[in-house]
């Protein structure tokens, strides 16, 4: 499964570029963001993604969770969303 780190200074449409390209080869995606501003980047990107990917009969939903990763010596709380990808019949687009 491929992780996409996300800051507060992320471009939202590169990591949603990042995003597309995975979930279209095929790949397992997940987002993870620590902090408001980068939790907000990180939803920009997937409205973003979503966009790419609809027009190519594919659509994805996102499932967050509370995650604790360790930085140097100090314990964090993370937010990571677990992608989820459905492919969309012709009458959805």
């Amino acid at each position: 499964m491929h992780c996409l780190k996300v800051s507060s200074k992320s471009s939202p449409a590169s990591i949603a570029g990042a995003i597309a390209g995975l979930v279209k080869d095929g790949e397992a995606v997940s987002i993870q963001a620590i902090g408001a501003g980068a939790v907000n980047q990180a939803v920009k990107a997937l409205a973003i993604a979503r966009g790419f990917l609809v027009p190519n009969g594919l659509d994805i939903t996102m499932a967050p969770v509370f995650s604790e990763i360790q930085i140097g010596e100090n314990t964090r709380t993370a937010i990571k969303m677990a992608l989820y990808v459905h492919e969309l019949d012709g009458d959805s687009n």
